[in-house]
């Protein structure tokens, strides 16, 4: 049985096992604790092994330092154009002062989601629905610096707000399907019809070019060409220049050269006529035989060889109009040069 002494041992013992406990107070990381002193904020406990007086002093909050999520729920907005959509999303927000956060604002979270919300209404109404859509960064970049100021006082920061989604109605989501199917194929015929142009375009300047070319090559053809038949005429007034000297100065084979020459010429196109199928020519067969031998005389005479007809005979070159006679062509007609 326990004596009066151990019964008081074991209260005494207990009541410092109380003491030890309200005394000693180990914080957790990412944690702080408020103590209050009789109702009255104090101190704040950071994390690790904390000393507090008994009886006098208690723990008053205890709140989370690090960065935590808040989900915004679904809210009915009315855009500027009255087109009506529903938005949710996302806030982030850290405690930066635990006494701020404990005893300026009652329901912290709850505050904060209510702020959010009413300014996702408020900017979100403010737009219309094609920015609204296709603008979401800038609508969170508003919400954010709005609700920070306004919970700067609470000792908290809103690090994050983001936009998850923006749901218009279903016949609204409709009519932008046609609007987009619509601007697509007017984007598509513009660009056909770019296309149409730079190509009638390109083609034009293709024949303009080619145009230019052709003019060009038969321009260089018609200068070579008349060069071409100012060169022959140089050299036919050449010909004929020699042929005058040769005759001025008595030289009565030149004069059958340039007479046989031109005969000949003239049967080579007669017989070369394409059109021409039997050519008859009012020519006796001796004449040209003899226009034929004359020029074969003229050759003779001018690299001075002895007459076929005369085996035998020395070799005597012509001097003046001495010697053997000249061979006459015979032209037609009959008749000679002498």
């Amino acid at each position: 049985m326990l004596t009066a002494t151990g019964i008081l041992v074991l209260v005494v013992l207990f009541f410092a096992i109380v003491v030890l406990f309200s005394t000693i107070k180990i914080v957790p990381q990412g944690y702080h604790y408020t103590v209050e002193n009789f109702g009255r904020y104090t101190r704040t406990l950071t994390p690790g092994l904390n000393v507090i007086m008994p009886f006098i002093e208690r723990v008053g909050r205890k709140l989370n330092m690090m960065e935590q999520v808040l989900d915004v729920p679904t809210q009915e907005v009315i855009t500027r154009d009255n087109a009506s959509v529903a938005a949710d999303g996302v806030a982030f927000y850290q405690i930066l002062d635990a006494a701020a956060a404990a005893y300026e604002v009652s329901g912290l979270e709850n505050a904060i989601l209510n702020l959010v919300m009413t300014n996702l209404r408020s900017v979100m109404g403010s737009m219309d629905l094609d920015d609204l859509l296709s603008n979401r960064d800038a609508i969170s970049e508003k919400i954010l610096r709005v609700v920070d100021q306004a919970a700067s006082g609470w000792g908290i920061k809103i690090t994050r707000i983001e936009i998850k989604d923006i749901n218009p109605p279903k016949n609204l989501v409709d009519s932008m399907a046609r609007q987009m199917m619509a601007e697509r194929e007017k984007r598509a015929e513009i660009l056909e019809a770019e296309g149409s142009r730079n190509a009638s375009i390109l083609r034009a300047e293709g024949e303009k070019q080619s145009q230019i070319l052709q003019a060009e090559g038969r321009r260089d053809a018609a200068y070579r060409e008349a060069e071409g038949r100012e060169r022959l005429a140089e050299a036919e007034a050449t010909a004929t220049r020699l042929v005058s000297e040769a005759i001025a100065a008595g030289d009565v084979q030149a004069i059958n050269y340039f007479v046989a020459q031109k005969y000949t010429e003239a049967l080579g196109k007669i017989a070369s006529a394409p059109n021409q199928r039997v050519i008859l020519m009012p020519l006796e067969a001796s004449s040209l035989i003899g226009s034929i031998a004359g020029i074969a005389e003229i050759a003779r005479a001018t690299f001075n060889d002895p007459e076929p007809n005369a085996p035998g005979t020395p070799t005597t070159p012509r001097k003046g109009g001495t010697g053997r006679r000249s061979a006459v062509p015979t032209f037609p007609g009959g008749g000679s040069d002498t």
